[in-house]
């Protein structure tokens, strides 16, 4: 009995110890490959479109988040006032929400 108690001991000794390093790698590898394939992408997409409201400027056709497609007829610091329509309607929308340049 004792015997297997020492054998034991002495294969848990004898036993290569893992670098913790080494441990975390599939972990370190998986966070690269979303940084590289999901996040730095969204974050570059973001960044044209804060170029793009800023360049905006009167007479610009442009897409709302909402699906809302006009022509910008005045800009002010916070939002932008969209001519709408054949009725030349005028709705002010956020800055935020314009999604893109419309063609």
């Amino acid at each position: 009995m004792f015997e297997s108690i020492a054998y034991a001991a002495e294969v848990a000794e004898a036993a290569p110890q893992v670098n913790p390093l080494v441990q975390f790698m599939p972990i370190i590898l998986m966070f690269v490959i979303f940084y590289f394939l999901l996040i730095r992408p969204q974050q570059k997409k973001q960044k044209e479109l804060q170029v793009m409201i800023s360049n905006l400027k009167k007479g610009d056709k442009v897409v709302t988040t909402g699906g809302i497609i006009g022509t910008i007829s005045s800009i002010q610091e916070k939002y932008i006032v969209l001519s709408v329509g054949d009725s030349d309607s005028k709705i002010e929308v956020l800055k935020g929400a314009i999604a893109g340049m419309y063609q």
